[in-house]
């Protein structure tokens, strides 16, 4: 019993250090700035070609005016006011390379910032591979076989386990 317990304790110490290491590197990712409150970010920052990224920005205290963004990847999209920050959407080419792109903000009070995008180009496959269909699969598979075998162990361990703790409380009486 005090082996278990170690085990949680250190497997629970162990998932309490991933977390605060994943915490600490969420909090410490931030957007490309430029100026104080000038920034650029896109969501996600790596996309297959042929899908549709988010762009969040500011242009410090100058976010109720448009602004436009250039990039190789997807060409210009203008960002408008939202919530206090400037966001709009665009779709990545789906002929477009692989390779890192920068995205370029432009202000109309002359601030700009920089981040990149990575686009990736996987071939998806057009069909799954021949695998004859399941036409020779019958009645009962071998699936089925595991689990009443498995069942079956568990059921034999517990009945092992009561007639083994019977017989420890009638030797010491």
């Amino acid at each position: 019993m005090q082996g278990i317990r170690t085990i949680n304790r250190a497997l629970s110490s162990a998932l309490t250090l991933v977390g605060l290491v994943g915490a600490f590197v969420l909090m410490s990712v931030a957007p490309a700035r430029a100026g104080e409150n000038t920034f650029v970010e896109v969501t996600p920052n790596s996309a297959q070609a042929g899908s549709r990224v988010t762009i969040r920005a500011s242009c410090d205290n100058d976010n109720n005016r448009q602004a436009n963004v250039h990039s190789e990847a997807f060409d210009h999209v203008m960002l408008r006011p939202d919530n206090g920050f400037l966001k709009g959407q665009v779709s990545i080419p789906g002929n477009k390379q692989a390779g890192d792109y920068a995205v370029d903000l432009r202000c109309q009070n002359g601030q700009t910032a920089t981040t990149n995008l990575t686009v990736l180009n996987m071939a998806s496959p057009s069909k799954g591979p021949a695998t004859g269909g399941g036409g020779t699969a019958g009645g009962r598979g071998t699936g089925s076989l595991l689990v009443l075998g498995g069942v079956a162990l568990v059921a034999t361990a517990i009945a092992l386990g009561m007639a083994g703790g019977r017989r420890r409380t009638g030797a010491g009486s």
